[in-house]
This record gives C-alpha cells, structure tokens and sequence, in this order.
C-alpha cells in the first residue's frame, strides 16, 4: 500500500505531528509525496462539487511542504519560523478552498499567492508593535526594499538590512527599480529603521531614574483630575465669587468689592483702607477687621459648596 493510498483510507492529518519538535514536524511533511496532476484534479472536482472534506485535506496535506519552504524566505523578520508556517498553512487552506481545477493551473502555484499573503500580514502586524505599512502599495515596497538591501549587501559586502539608511543613490536606485517616488523609500526606510519604545520605563533597580515617554507624551490638558479641576477653578472665579458675596451683608460687600473686585481707569486698585474709613467714619483698623471677616466668610461659603 502507497502513501497516497493510506491518505485515503485515515485522517491524513495523524501523518503530521500536532505538536512537539519543529523540526520533526519539517521532516514529516518533508516525506509526503506531492500529488500527480490527475489525483489533484480529481481531488479538486470532488472538493467543489461534493464538499468532499477528505479530498481538501489530501490537497492541503500534499502541499505543507510548499509551506515550509516560502517560510524559509521570511527568517530574517525575527519571527519563529513555526508561527510563519502556521500562518502559511491557513493561506494553503484557503487556497485550497478557492481552487478551481478547470482553469488549467496547478494548485502549487495557484497556492504560493495565498500562502505569501497570509505570512505577509502576519509579519506586517507583528514585526513592528506599530504597523510599518497601512496600504497595498507599502506593503509592497516594505517587503521590495528588504528585498533590494540583501541584493546591495551581496554587491558591495555591506551589510545594508541592519544599516539606518541608504545612500542617496541607493534610494534613487530602489525608487527608480520599484517605480515609486524617492520619498516613499526613504519613507519606508525611516520606519523600518525605528525600534518599538516602552512607553512606561522598566520597573527594575538597573533602569532606575530613566524617564520613559509616557512623561512628556501625556496629554495633560484633558487629564480626568485636571479637567475637573480647571472647571472648579472657573466656577469659582465666576459663579463662586458672586455666591459667596451674597453672603456678605451690604457694607462688608462693598468693602470687598471695592477694595479687590475694582479697577480703575488707569490699572490701579480699588479703595484704601483710609478712602473706606472716610466713607463710613470708622477707623481704617476698623475696616481692615471688617475686610478679614467678610472674606473668612466668603472662604468658608466656597469651601462648603465645593465639598457638597
């Protein structure tokens, strides 16, 4: 009995190992047999027409190795090449699932789209915490431009993929290759440049007295405690003042009002001490004693209404 043939007869998946060693499981879908043109036409047909859920498995399960070796392509993002591969395998099945046996191509290289494209994004929302590129034509250049670094790094034996930045004419050359703008690389080079940076600095001893960016990137005007804040300090310079005046009886509001709610024409303060004694006929001691009392009551009318 063939490979093939026990595929058919069992769950092709036991063929592959769930878990454990990556490298057990490189060297099980390494010893699958890619399938002949005429089984995977047949597979197909009976996936689209009869929902056949054992032929799409047959399809996917001939095709993991496909998986394994596009992974290989993307090692140098940093990323384990078990999560590229999981990834990969869900663009397989998806390739498997559109598949059409009637358009005259085979399923490997229908397969190679959808399994790029799945690793792609993947890499693009996880290689950096902030995304390095938003719309189809960044995307493109991001993948083009690490691309066209190792070509520099082979031709010049520099190592232009971990460099800040290319030279003048190496975006030129890139721009002019990728039909894009010299702007656009340089750009998409600035982003790939950058690191991720913690907004809140390391709690350990080693870091200690490190400001983290989160201390001068607050938005501190519309901070909860300091909106509540400024509104009280507006009420109490508006409707506050007024409230607690009319607490006052009419001459220690007067003395109030004239002596700190006045401006005359020329910027000066309001009142003395002695221009209020004169008026009322009272000692100037007298009407500082009063001043201190109104606004002893003021502040205690203030304080009770703010903590109501």
């Amino acid at each position: 009995m063939t490979l093939t043939t026990a595929i058919a007869t069992r769950d092709p998946w036991s063929v592959v190992p769930s878990l454990g060693n990556l490298d057990a499981y490189i060297r099980s879908v390494q010893a699958i047999p890619m399938l002949e043109a005429s089984e995977e036409q047949a597979l197909a047909r009976r996936l689209r027409d009869q929902q056949d859920l054992q032929a799409a498995s047959r399809l996917v399960l001939s095709h993991l190795r496909l998986v394994v070796s596009i992974s290989r392509q993307y090692m140098g993002y940093g990323l384990p090449q078990g999560d590229l591969i999981q990834e990969g395998n869900v663009g397989l099945m998806k390739a498997v699932k559109r598949f059409d046996p009637d358009q005259g191509v085979r399923l490997v290289s229908y397969a190679m789209h959808w399994i790029k494209a799945e690793i792609h994004e993947y890499i693009l929302k996880n290689w950096r915490m902030v995304k390095v590129a938003t719309t189809k034509a960044q995307r493109k250049l991001f993948f083009n431009l690490r691309s066209m670094k190792h070509q520099f790094k082979g031709e010049d034996g520099n190592d232009h993929v971990g460099r800040a930045g290319l030279s003048e004419a190496e975006i030129h050359r890139v721009a002019q290759e990728l039909d894009v703008r010299p702007e656009d690389v340089i750009e998409m080079e600035t982003r790939m440049a950058g690191g991720d940076v913690a907004l809140e600095a390391p709690s350990d001893e080693e870091h200690e007295g490190v400001v983290s960016p989160l201390t001068y990137l607050a938005d501190e005007v519309h901070e909860p405690t300091r909106v509540i804040e400024s509104h009280r300090r507006d009420w109490l310079a508006s409707d506050g003042i007024s409230m607690a005046l009319d607490q006052l009886d009419e001459r220690s509001r007067r003395i109030v009002e004239e002596r700190w709610l006045k401006v005359n024409d020329d910027g000066s303060g309001g009142m003395t001490l002695h221009d209020l004694a004169a008026v009322y006929g009272v000692s100037a001691e007298r009407i500082r004693q009063i001043e201190v009392a109104a606004m002893k009551k003021m502040r205690k009318a203030l304080s009770e209404t703010v903590d109501a």
